[in-house]
């Protein structure tokens, strides 16, 4: 009995020296604070393995591509010892509330799964919390105009080896009163082409849904008047519609935003002014080239902030879903997000920048320390 007395006194007494030896250098008194507390739990985690990868996927994009191809996604994660967490972004979750709730002490990276709409409700959860773990694109929509100005693939293995890498791109978040947008902001009747869209009709013809709408509401197009205040362009006049880009392209018109770029902490203004209808067509060719900022009808700006304002109710639209009503206040937050890309610092042509992803060095509290993880080797209720 005297010997297993002892081995008790010495398990005892080893628990005390271990328990004395976590807590070493933070300042107590009788008893652990509050604040004592927490810094030990940040001890605890700083060496957590970030082996979880957080899957956001919209059921309905893509004619289900996510949910066929769930099981390779998480086989393939696995095989680079990476632990997938599907979430489905059907609307019987806020995923406001889930990121809310998740410690990303263990996350890698969250990946957002559908279209345009999908990557909104990501990011703006992911600001509206705090999180800075970088975001992968698995692109499903019908114009996937942000994945676009990344060149990511469409297809589910060209997807998966971008987001399996630890290549990275900051972008450019855009700030529309209280809602953050990724890709466009847009008023005016125009706008009402990609809302009113059937769902079906899109997921069956994709970007070609929305040309045929459009060319189906042309004639019944009504300039609306707009104040415009910025620091380099203030505007009040009559215009069928414009478009305020964080990226180069918006329902499938890749030129768009022919001066623009996810990270240059500009907004891409562009406005289309009141025209006759004869002199629309011309200007959609130019749009498809690319070169409508030299039409007389159109007034392009760029600048970090803007407002804007009507005497008339006029339709908005952000990232591809209902806006919010007039005025709008829109900013820019320059280099937000931090966006999973073929090459580090991708830029539209290939080319690279220098010096883009060191800003990341400095992460929130509630982000992840992505310079950690650099070097490791690794492989390179909406209807988006």
């Amino acid at each position: 009995m005297r010997g297993v007395n002892e081995l008790k006194e010495r398990h005892a007494e080893r628990k005390a020296a271990l328990e004395k030896k976590e807590t070493d250098g933070l300042t107590r008194t009788d008893g652990l604070t509050k604040d004592d507390s927490e810094e030990r739990m940040k001890r605890r985690t700083k060496g957590a393995v970030r082996n979880k990868v957080l899957l956001i996927y919209n059921p309905r994009s893509g004619n289900g591509m996510f949910k066929n191809n769930l099981d390779l996604i998480v086989r393939k994660f696995q095989s680079r010892g990476m632990i997938v967490m599907p979430v489905r972004a059907d609307g019987s979750i806020s995923i406001d509330q889930l990121l809310s709730e998740i410690d990303v002490t263990y996350y890698r990276k969250i990946i957002a799964a559908g279209g345009d709409g999908t990557i909104n409700i990501v990011v703006n959860a992911m600001i509206r919390n705090d999180i800075r773990l970088p975001l992968a694109l698995f692109p499903a929509g019908t114009a996937n105009d942000f994945a676009h100005y990344f060149d990511i693939p469409t297809d589910i293995d060209g997807m998966m080896a971008i987001a399996l890498g630890d290549n990275y791109t900051e972008a450019d978040v855009g700030k529309c009163n209280d809602k953050y947008f990724v890709n466009v902001a847009a008023i005016g009747s125009v706008i009402d082409v990609s809302q009113k869209t059937d769902a079906a009709m899109k997921n069956a013809l994709g970007i070609v849904a929305y040309y045929l709408r459009g060319l189906s509401e042309m004639t019944s197009l009504k300039p609306v008047e707009v104040k415009i205040t910025s620091p380099e362009y203030n505007f009040t006049e009559k215009i069928f519609f414009m478009v305020v880009m964080n990226g180069n392209s918006a329902g499938g018109f890749r030129k768009l935003g022919v001066q623009s770029s996810i990270n240059d902490g500009l907004l891409d203004v562009i406005i289309f002014k009141s025209m006759y209808l004869i002199e629309i067509l011309p200007l959609v060719i130019n749009v498809m080239q690319g070169r409508h900022d030299e039409n007389k009808n159109v007034i392009y700006f760029q600048t970090p902030s803007l407002k804007i304002e009507s005497p008339v109710d006029i339709s908005t639209d952000v990232d591809g879903e209902h806006g919010e009503p007039l005025p709008l206040q829109i900013d820019i937050i320059p280099r937000r997000l931090l966006i999973n890309t073929r090459r580090r610092d991708e830029v539209p042509d290939g080319e690279r920048r220098n010096g883009g992803t060191e800003a990341w060095s400095a992460v929130s509290e509630r982000g992840a320390d992505v310079t950690e993880e650099r070097g490791n080797g690794i492989d390179q209720n909406h209807t988006d």
